[in-house]
């Protein structure tokens, strides 16, 4: 039932028989037979066809749902009986938060691959509740998030503190100022921000009420990289990590604002499901906890 819940997937995704027989080097017949057999099964049709298109009915969106946790748990259950025999190796699906995954995690998965050659990493980035959310539905083997949130069914294991700070364009007025720059001057500049949802958005709102700040306007931008970019062209400030402005501090495109209060520190925490890992996953939490980029804050 595994085969037919994974061809079914890909129909639901790729919303077309023909690109599912591609996908998966079957005929477009086998593929239809295929879901027939799932229909049957499960008792009522699951998706809408015409001509032009293939969607999901109500059933469907159901089976979808459920389908890819199913078949995420079947390919956790494979993994590990299979790491019973072997050594570390085989699939990793890692899920990271914004800041993390696009900063650090690539020097710790390119130390992981030259210990470790046959482990395979996959890396899927988003803000902290999308990847809490995967790793809940056991389409992630392991998340690496900051922030909180209430999960009672997610294992979290804290794992390193990041240090938070006001960054501008040296090209700002505030730097034309005598004396230290206040809050009320902070107030009246833009800040760019994340999305609700995303670790560094809520380390910005804690920031926001210890300083007492009320921004006069805020931008959204929905990348960390993105925010640099418009900073560092002047459309306001914003609150990063440490970790994501090195190279930019450096070569003199952001400039950090010192303020009483600051840095704001946020923690980095493991997040996995079930209590059973495999020697593939066992070994990237060993790195995590080893990786000198975890303690290294400028």
């Amino acid at each position: 039932m595994d085969k037919h819940l994974e061809i079914f997937k890909t129909v639901a995704e790729k919303e077309s028989f023909s690109k599912a027989a591609e996908v998966h080097f079957m005929t477009q017949p086998a593929v239809s037979q295929y879901i027939r057999t799932l229909e049957d099964n499960i008792g009522t049709r699951l998706l809408d066809r015409s001509n032009k298109y293939v969607h999901l009915n109500k059933a469907g969106e159901i089976v979808y749902h459920y389908g890819k946790e199913i078949l995420g748990l079947y390919t956790m259950m494979q993994n590990l009986v299979d790491d019973l025999t072997n050594t570390a190796s085989g699939p990793l699906a890692i899920g990271a938060s914004y800041t993390f995954g696009e900063y650090v995690l690539p020097r710790i998965i390119a130390d992981l691959k030259r210990s470790y050659p046959e482990i395979e990493p996959t890396i899927s980035i988003g803000n902290t509740n999308r990847i809490a959310n995967l790793v809940d539905t056991h389409q992630l083997d392991v998340g690496i998030v900051e922030g909180h949130f209430n999960n009672k069914n997610i294992i979290i294991e804290p794992i390193a503190e990041d240090e938070m700070v006001i960054v501008s364009s040296p090209k700002n007025k505030l730097f034309d100022k005598e004396g230290e720059i206040k809050i009320i001057d902070l107030e009246k500049e833009t800040w760019i921000v994340r999305e609700q949802g995303s670790g560094t958005r809520e380390a910005t709102e804690k920031m926001f009420q210890q300083l007492n700040i009320a921004p006069s306007q805020l931008m959204h931008f929905g990348s960390t990289q993105l925010i640099k970019e418009g900073v560092a062209a002047g459309l306001g400030i914003s609150l990063l990590s440490k970790w994501s402005i090195q190279k930019e501090v450096k070569y003199g495109d952001l400039k950090i604002i010192s303020m009483e209060g600051l840095p704001i520190k946020r923690e980095f925490s493991i997040i996995t499901k079930s209590p059973f890992q495999t020697k593939a996953l066992d070994v990237f939490i060993e790195r995590l906890h080893d990786h000198e980029m975890l303690t290294m804050i400028f």
